[in-house]
């Protein structure tokens, strides 16, 4: 019998079928884990992620991130510097580039190039939008952002549909020149006690700007796989009811227990750990196999879940953090491989 690729073991979940093993899926790339092969691997345009590959700098919309070891190396929009102090004049600030002169067959095969993914061995993830609720927040801060949501709702739904045009036409212009094997919703409306909206707050301003993202990968058969941190369980059901097959991190403050008696494998969930745990210095390397194996034990009995469990490192030498990736990456391997057998 032929072997599976990670590629294959993951895909065929999206088909209600258990896998071989427990696929291996991870953000993007993580240091100490570069001949890391995880099951899905991601594509943007550089037209919007030029930024985040080159370390940091303005976006499209001059929003500029900076990047901390607090934040693991993650990029964020500097804290003192909102470039949109009053969402009623929007306008005057939010400038959308032409894309009148792209040649999109050419950029996409330049992207597909640089995000180096081998395709016969790894799914490809397309994302083409950052999210409407985290760009609101980029451009005006949590403070004058939330505000705006309750005190200018009219101009926040004129700046979504502004954002969505944009992103959607990017969509529909690259989408069949990648070929991507799944479609990525992106937006964290969710802190770890509670979301930043309500659940109609939800349906209002966001769900309608997802579901017309979505069709463009309902449309072709492609899985759809959403990503919002933080409690966000109270908006689960209208994602999946839009075509989600997949959600990640699936982070603990959720009932995981409730989604998976739910949705059963229909609902593809990566992640269900906890990396505080995990990078606790009185964990050892057995504690982390016997944790990472208790979380294999509750999730993946009847497929439908991923180890998404890897450590987002700083630049600088993390001697402690490399180890820890090498151990859970072991782990995940033996433990996943192990499971169904």
């Amino acid at each position: 019998m032929a072997v599976l690729t990670e590629k294959e073991n993951f895909m065929r979940m999206f088909k209600g079928e258990i896998p071989e093993w427990i696929p291996r899926y991870t953000l993007g790339p993580v240091r100490g884990l570069e001949d890391f092969a995880p099951a899905v691997g991601g594509v943007a345009p550089d037209l919007l992620s030029r930024h985040r590959r080159l370390g940091g700098g303005k976006d499209i919309w001059g929003v500029e991130y900076i990047t901390s070891k607090e934040a693991a190396g993650g990029l964020l929009p500097k804290t003192w510097d909102f470039i949109l102090d009053d969402v009623t004049k929007w306008r005057d600030v939010i400038k959308a580039p032409s894309l009148d002169d792209i040649d999109w067959e050419m950029a996409c095969k330049k992207d597909l190039e640089m995000s180096k993914i081998d395709r016969s061995k790894t799914a490809l993830g397309m994302m083409a939008a950052s999210g409407y609720f985290q760009t609101l927040m980029a451009f005006m801060g949590f403070t004058e952002g939330l505000c705006a949501l309750f005190d200018e709702p009219e101009a926040c739904k004129e700046l979504f549909e502004y954002l969505s045009d944009f992103y959607c036409t990017i969509i529909e212009n690259t989408i069949d020149y990648y070929k991507p094997d799944v479609f990525n919703i992106v937006d964290d409306t969710a802190a770890w006690g509670n979301p930043f909206v309500s659940l109609d707050m939800f349906r209002e301003f966001f769900l309608p700007l997802y579901d017309r993202e979505a069709k463009f990968a309902r449309d072709r058969g492609i899985p759809i796989c959403y990503h919002n941190c933080g409690k966000c369980e109270i908006f689960i059901d209208d994602m999946v009811n839009i075509g989600v097959n997949s959600w990640n991190p699936a982070q603990l403050c959720n009932d995981l227990d409730a989604v998976q008696e739910k949705y059963g494998n229909k609902l593809i969930l990566c992640g269900c750990w906890d990396p505080v745990r995990i990078t606790d210095p009185k964990m050892t390397d057995e504690d982390i196999y016997d944790y990472l194996q208790t979380i294999a034990n509750a999730r993946a009995k009847n497929g439908g879940f991923c180890f998404l469990a890897t450590i987002l490192i700083p630049d600088e030498d993390d001697t402690r953090m490399l180890h820890v990736n090498d151990v859970v990456n072991k782990a995940i391997i033996e433990i996943g491989h192990n499971f169904y057998k």
